[in-house]
């Protein structure tokens, strides 16, 4: 019986088996019981070994999926077995050492550790600790606990190798050497890549087209990923530095030594610490976070485009990241989000100037616009908010220039691990996350975010996310269409047939903006009020005189946001709440799918959002988190004895300093700096009420000039519907202003504010009776109106233009992904036979790989065709026809 279970466990030489010893089952091992694994003799005839040769030491050591083994093994020592780490490699054992091993890990660890670390973050220390206590949870066996640093190395090594096979280096006659700079990073097949998904001719499209061709890029640093002052280049150099997502390491060291006393503009616009402060970053790292440059559209890392920071967020570094990222390509129009944009772009090419030529790249002939991120935006000057605006800017369809805030959010729990690695292992490591997410995004087809679901990383799921988009997109551009073309229509007809309408000189003044930011702004009006971007933009420059005289209060900056930067951005995700309060009761009672799906999704959006900003709040007042404890406490004591509903998004308590001064003796209780921001908070509700009372005032003359008797009014019945929708939108947020500034105005002491911001009764929200005015007050009515009436128009023919772009650009990036999956396919049935080899083992494995990878690409893009044949109509051509009804006409579906 013993003879039989010997022959059964020999093909499973990990069983873990337990001896009766007389008293007790004991765990022992097959090594003891005679078992030795025998590798390298191949020949089926004789799989005996004559010449044997036995692993160096008493015990060979292997690391599987369930335990750490001790076994006995025998290396072949009579010829055809090859090399010792070759007889591993073939027997599925990789091993860590070359030269002579003692410790080997299976494949089957290795695939499962490297899947298992890209989605949970886990870290090698981890998962090799769960394996030691699994193999001996006592302490009492040090076997299991002395192959940390082995199994670590290992690793490293089989992340690199399966970086290197995923880019074909294996199947290209000059090998991993011959690697060139970003070779190895995955890219983004619906970005345009010339001479890969680019149709023939393509520059020479029309100048209103060219923007489907632009390459859409978002900058961003981060300090969460930082790295201790351990280790050195030297010691730990990186087994393939700059082949992926960082920059190459020496050429870049030396553009920052070389510039390193370059002089940095001071910022104009609020107070961004991480530039001009650094050094709070950087204390006691080598490397105080890192710079990225993605591709803003799809939200994927561009090859050579990750870099460290050493002194915070420097001019000199993230300029380097952008030059490396546009290095070479022939692409001609670009937009580049920058949360700093605004600055940062100043004088770029002046500084560029100043560079080694291998990063100079040349502007003449291109097209370049500079933005900042939707969500960064509000916190900055009023100009800012107008020329940097994605909104506002033409040919960029809803990007949103937030991609690389979205990345982090994946790459951040990496960071406990990673501040410990050395250099090269820390870029290593990262370089194989960020292929990762590049890949699930490759999948998922640009998803925003992967669902809590594994299917939605499977190739079965691949593509929704596209056609979701498009099937938003679509009715949108309708929807935003058909309003334009109803407003203009009441315009022009309110404008009488003696005289022509504001429309075309409208028209003009945008398109003359648009061309040329410094010409009139068809947004801004001359007649400004103390509206909430200008009081932003007052306390930014109060912020910045305080910084240069060196008279800021302990604490005014936390996690790179200024405290008033944090009251304003509190302000905005109120309003937040309040908008998706009044959209959820919108929907009625039996939304569709498509509604319901969209709901979850900004719920779940708006939430990630605000317990972000908690964090920050919690660093600035304390004492919120406490009273949120408190709260949360008391809800479960109330929950054990009786059922109560979940709190939903929109009914979070941010704890706003007004909703704080609540509470008796706040005050009293507060630092100087907490006072302060009650006054920074009175400010910016001032700014709030007044800006709701000109856009209610706004929206009322649009509804006047809209309305021109029962048949129009009918006409217009949905428009109206949507104007009034708004006015009372801007009436809560009034009310809500107000109710803000009846305790803040107590706290700080200020009356005046009662004097023009009166309670807003519903009586109050109305029209001026036209009857009321004579001819000429009529004349001057219709001419203070103007510019109100302007400035909603452009805001309606810029969502307009929005939506259309957003249609035509995904169409195109559709079509670009399957042009780019077809080339790639292609690609690797070149490398089929790339090296040439005789005929052998390993050009039958290499022809395999390569037509294995051709078919995953060819069945991503099939996979992908078939979702999208079935799209609706993608453009509508909305026209007015004779009786001022709009009406909609489609063309024949294209083929994608």
């Amino acid at each position: 019986m013993f003879i039989s279970l010997m022959r059964h466990i020999a093909n499973a030489p990990f069983h873990r088996i337990e001896i009766w010893t007389g008293e007790m089952f004991e765990r022992t091992t097959l090594k003891a019981l005679g078992l030795r694994i025998q590798l390298g003799h191949w020949d089926p005839a004789d799989p005996r070994c004559g010449a044997p040769d036995a692993a160096a030491g008493e015990a060979f050591v292997i690391v599987d999926s369930d335990a750490v083994h001790e076994v006995a093994l025998d290396f072949c020592g009579c010829g055809p077995g090859g090399a010792k780490s070759r007889q591993l490699l073939r027997a599925g054992f990789y091993p860590a050492t070359g030269g002579n091993p003692r410790t080997a890990a299976t494949f089957t660890v290795m695939r499962r550790f490297h899947l298992l670390s890209l989605e949970s973050k886990i870290s090698a220390y981890e998962f090799y600790h769960s394996l030691a206590r699994g193999t001996n949870n006592t302490g009492l066996d040090p076997l299991a606990k002395d192959r940390y640093h082995e199994f670590l190395r290992m690793t490293r090594q089989w992340r690199h190798i399966q970086m290197l096979k995923r880019a074909g280096r294996g199947h290209d006659l000059t090998g991993p050497l011959g690697t060139a700079p970003g070779e190895c990073a995955l890219l983004c097949p619906a970005c345009p890549q010339p001479d890969k998904n680019l149709p023939a001719n393509w520059e020479d499209t029309p100048e209103e087209h060219k923007f489907i061709y632009a390459l859409f890029l978002a900058m961003d640093a981060n300090f969460r990923l930082k790295r201790k002052d351990v280790s050195s280049e030297e010691a730990d150099p990186g087994l393939g530095t700059g082949w992926s997502f960082f920059c190459e390491v020496k050429a870049y060291m030396a553009h920052l030594t070389n510039n390193w006393d370059t002089v940095q503009e001071r910022s104009t616009c609020v107070a961004h610490d991480a530039v001009d402060q650094p050094d709070r970053e950087a204390r006691g790292t080598a490397s105080s976070g890192i710079g990225a440059v993605d591709c803003a559209r799809h939200n994927m890392k561009r090859p050579n485009a990750v870099g460290d920071l050493q002194f915070g967020e420097r001019y000199i570094n993230m300029d380097y990241m952008f030059f490396k990222s546009i290095a070479g390509t022939e692409l001609q129009h670009f937009f580049v989000s920058y949360d700093i944009a605004c600055q940062w772009h100043k004088n770029i090419w002046g500084r560029m100037e100043d560079y080694a030529e291998d990063i100079h790249y040349l502007p003449q002939g291109k097209f370049m616009s500079f933005l900042v991120p939707k969500f960064h935006l509000p916190a900055h000057i009023e100009a800012c908010n107008l020329r940097f605006s994605f909104n506002l800017t033409r040919y960029v369809g809803q990007t949103d220039g937030e991609a690389p805030e979205r990345g982090w959010a994946n790459a951040n729990p990496l960071a406990s691990s990673t501040k410990e690695m050395g250099p090269g292992a820390r870029r290593d490591a990262l370089d194989d996350h960020f292929n990762d997410w590049n890949y699930k995004k490759i999948i998922a087809l640009g998803k925003h975010k992967l669902d809590l679901f594994l299917g939605d990383c499977l190739p079965s799921c691949a593509g929704r996310m596209m056609l979701k988009k498009m099937e938003d997109a679509v009715p949108q551009m309708v929807e935003k269409k058909a309003a334009l073309a109803e407003m203009e229509a009441s315009l022009e007809a309110a404008s009488g047939a003696l005289e022509e309408g504001p429309v075309k000189a409208w028209t003009a003044m945008a398109e003359t903006w648009e061309k040329d930011p410094d010409e009139p702004n068809p947004f801004e009006t001359k007649n400004k009020e103390d509206h909430l971007a200008k009081v932003q933009h007052d306390l930014a420059v109060e912020a910045a005189a305080r910084e240069a005289s060196g008279k800021n209060l302990e604490g005014t900056v936390r996690d790179d946001m200024h405290i008033t930067e944090m009251i304003a951005m509190g302000l905005q995700l109120e309003e937040h709440q309040r908008t998706l309060a009044f959209d959820t009761a919108a929907t009625g009672l039996h939304p569709t799918t498509n509604q319901r799906r969209a709901m979850v999704e900004r719920t779940s959006k708006l939430r990630r959002k605000i317990l972000a900003w908690i964090d920050i709040q919690h660093g600035f007042f304390p004492s919120v988190k406490v009273l949120r404890t408190n709260e949360d406490q008391a809800r479960a004591r109330i929950a054990r004895t009786q059922p109560i509903p979940g709190l939903k998004v929109h009914e979070l308590k941010l704890w706003l300093p007004s909703v704080l001064m609540k509470q008796p003796g706040a005050l009293a209780g507060m630092s100087q700096l907490q006072k302060e921001a009650v006054g920074y908070e009175y400010r910016l509700r001032v700014g709030q009420a007044s800006e709701a009372l000109d856009e209610i005032r706004r929206q009322l003359l649009r509804k006047d000039a809209n309305v021109r008797g029962v048949r129009e009014n009918m006409r217009s019945k949905t428009a109206l519907n949507v104007l009034d929708d708004r006015v009372r939108r801007m009436s809560a947020q009034y009310r809500v202003a107000r109710r803000a500034l009846e305790t803040l105005g107590s706290a700080v002491g200020e009356r005046d504010w009662e004097k023009t911001l009166r309670p807003l009764l519903e009586s109050d929200v109305r029209g001026m009776p036209r009857a009321t005015f004579g001819d000429a007050e009529r004349q001057r009515g219709g001419r203070s109106r103007e510019p109100a009436l302007r400035i909603e128009w452009a805001k309606a023919r810029a969502r307009a233009l929005r939506w259309t772009e957003e249609v035509e650009l995904l169409e195109e990036e559709m079509r670009r992904i399957q042009q780019f999956l077809t080339w790639r396919a292609n690609w690797w049935r070149q490398r089929a036979d790339g090296r040439g080899r005789e005929d052998g083992p390993q050009r039958e494995g290499e022809r395999a790989y390569a037509y294995r990878q051709a078919k995953l690409q060819g069945d991503l893009c099939a996979n992908f065709a078939a979702k999208w044949a079935h799209l609706p109509e993608l453009k509508i051509e909305l026209v007015v026809d004779d009786d001022d009804k709009v009406v909609s006409k489609s063309s024949p579906k294209l083929g994608i």
